[in-house]
């Protein structure tokens, strides 16, 4: 595979369905059909035909798997990347998910990314190092969650509902913001917070996180 990705491949915009040939066993041409998306769409409005010649004896089953595994440089990065998680083999990366229900889901690393989540419902849900950068979260509802190292940079998070959550080691850099929301019992330890915003929650933080047992305003360091 070092080989190959060192190769110069032609971008897919200018590829062109290429001359069949035939192969000395056969009447049939071999023909790979790949389909090219193009960015921010799920349906594929450019279809190239790549065609590979039977080389003799020397190219059967083995050398059609080859080119599959090198037409892999071909694909654009940009529309590469399809979201989702080890756990959720959904797009969620970028989408309008306003009120989905996510409620008790095992959703480990998943990708949420720019994503609209408003009034979306995480209850119960095993998020662990899942990312919601840059993601709209307003209203949501984390409760009872395990966000253990998730990512909130940049996000809203403004009225969720955090009751009870696990946000240890979880990311909070940039603009985040949980203003209005509801932390009661909810643990924030090891987590980065702007010094307005940890002072904003330590003036409604209380309770303690029942599954580590640790006092909310203990984990916002308050004061």
């Amino acid at each position: 595979m070092a080989v190959l990705s060192s190769l110069n491949f032609p971008p897919p915009s200018l590829l062109r369905p290429t001359t069949t040939t035939r192969s000395r066993r056969s009447s049939l041409p071999l023909t790979i059909t790949c389909n090219l998306l193009s960015p921010g769409t799920d349906k594929p409005p450019l279809s190239s035909l790549l065609s590979l010649p039977m080389l003799g004896e020397g190219l059967g089953k083995a050398g059609a798997a080859a080119f599959i595994a090198a037409s892999i440089f071909f694909v654009d990065p940009a529309i590469a990347f399809k979201g989702g998680g080890p756990y959720g083999a959904g797009v969620t990366r970028g989408q309008d998910l306003s009120g989905k229900d996510f409620s008790g889901k095992t959703l480990i690393k998943q990708d949420f990314k720019t994503s609209i989540l408003r009034q979306a419902n995480f209850k119960g849900a095993k998020l662990l190092g899942a990312s919601f950068f840059d993601a709209d979260l307003t209203g949501a509802d984390l409760s009872d969650a395990d966000l253990r190292a998730a990512d909130f940079s940049l996000a809203n998070v403004t009225k969720a509902n955090l009751q009870n959550a696990n946000l240890e080691g979880a990311l909070a850099t940039g603009n985040t913001s949980f203003r209005g929301s509801v932390i009661y019992g909810a643990d924030f330890t090891d987590v980065p917070l702007r010094d307005d915003q940890r002072e904003y929650l330590c003036k409604v933080a209380d309770g303690v996180n029942p599954t580590t047992g640790n006092a909310t305003k203990e984990t916002l360091l308050c004061d």
